[in-house]
């Protein structure tokens, strides 16, 4: 089976502390998958916009997707480091095509943390093996970070809801065979308690999907505009209860955010290792580009930076383990280590002159494929705004 050359990564001047050798048992199976399932066929992914239906499969026969969720529906009942594992593995691989880690660790946690009993059993061991995709729908065409603010409308008719209006920018709504959709129930002037969140059955009559999104970047990522046209929804698929949904988000977006800048970090060591490679094998009017000072300097900088990052993040991670980690400190993360990365990916693209610029190359993709980073799970500007208010306040 065909795998990619991934170098290695550059040794951490501070060693990590996070993980066992159950976490490392994972993380070789996690790591093989991603090489050689995954990371080979990075130009079909990009051109049919979305990986393969049957990797989801794949990924489900190894425990790879909702390691995290409880062995009784489907999952291993293991800690989030096992989630960590998966998002630096995929990061590792330079992998901006799949949506597992939105599936196994924002839907499946949806389900798992609000939802009924019967909700759980019914969908997180089909998420576990999956047989089912999951993706979640907050944004719409008029609304981005202001989740108050959405039109989509669920009217409530007896044993069910009426869902009307329309979801864009929605990772894994190509293959979605089931979404978390965020909805507006009431009428009450504080647009917060009018939100509630459903659970959409993607088969569902009325239910249809655009075509992929054209993006800058993450090309292969499976990203769509979800339509919804008079869909019956069945009151039993009210996630929690009805005017808590935007409860339910704040809860979740810490952890969101986190993500982010788990893989963030990650693939700024990634960004890092490919430089360091290739600068030692160029060579500039005889000289590797790796003796160079000016070249040295810039990779002493990026690997403190990125050590910097690293520690931050790992400490955060610790806080989650322990269920303390504050909204202030995933949000910095979030833009912190998303800017670096940007900053990284930009000097690392600099380092390998014209090559750096060829899509051939795995530094020439990061750099359209990072970008978004600083834009979804909340821009950086609203990161910086929640940690102001903590602050000075409103």
């Amino acid at each position: 089976m065909s795998s990619v050359h991934v170098p290695e990564q550059v040794a951490p001047m501070i060693p990590r502390t996070l993980f066992n050798s159950d976490h490392e048992a994972f993380r070789k199976t996690a790591r093989r998958f991603f090489e050689q399932e995954i990371a080979p066929f990075h130009e079909k992914w990009e051109e049919q916009q979305h990986l393969d239906r049957s990797l989801w499969n794949k990924a489900g026969d190894l425990g790879l997707l909702c390691p995290t969720m409880p062995e009784e529906y489907g999952g291993s009942n293991v800690d989030r480091l096992y989630s960590v594992v998966m998002m630096e593995e995929q990061a590792r691989a330079g992998d901006s095509a799949s949506g597992f880690s939105l599936h196994s660790d924002i839907v499946a946690n949806y389900i798992n943390n609000f939802g009924n009993e019967e909700q759980k059993q019914y969908w997180l061991p089909k998420m576990a093996t999956g047989e089912v995709v999951g993706a979640i729908a907050m944004t719409e065409p008029g609304t981005g970070s202001d989740l108050q603010a959405v039109q989509t409308r669920a009217i409530d008719n007896g044993d069910h809801y009426v869902l009307n209006g329309s979801k864009i920018f929605i990772t894994n709504g190509y293959l979605c065979d089931m979404a978390v959709v965020v909805v507006k129930t009431g009428t009450s002037e504080k647009g917060a308690q009018n939100i509630s969140l459903l659970i959409v059955d993607a088969h569902s009559e009325g239910f249809s999907k655009g075509k992929p999104l054209k993006k800058v970047g993450m090309k292969g990522q499976d990203t769509c505009e979800l339509f919804f046209n008079n869909v019956k929804v069945p009151k039993e698929n009210l996630l929690g209860m009805e005017g808590m949904g935007f409860i339910m988000l704040m809860k979740e977006l810490a952890w969101e955010r986190m993500m982010i800048g788990i893989m963030c970090a990650a693939a700024a060591e990634h960004a890092l290792a490919h430089t360091v490679e290739y600068v030692k094998g160029r060579k500039v009017f005889g000289k590797p580009v790796a003796a160079y000072q000016n070249t040295r300097f810039k990779l002493a900088e990026l690997r403190s930076e990125i050590q910097i990052a690293r520690v931050f993040v790992d400490r955060c991670i610790e806080q989650v383990l322990k269920h303390e980690l504050s909204v202030e400190a995933a949000c910095a993360a979030k833009y912190w280590v998303s800017d670096l990365l940007s900053k990284v990916v930009d000097e690392c693209v600099q380092l390998h002159g014209g090559y750096g610029f060829m899509l051939e190359y795995p530094i020439a993709r990061a750099y359209i494929d990072t970008r978004a980073n600083r834009i979804y799970g909340g821009t950086n500007e609203i990161m910086k705004e929640v940690i102001a208010r903590s602050l000075v306040g409103r």
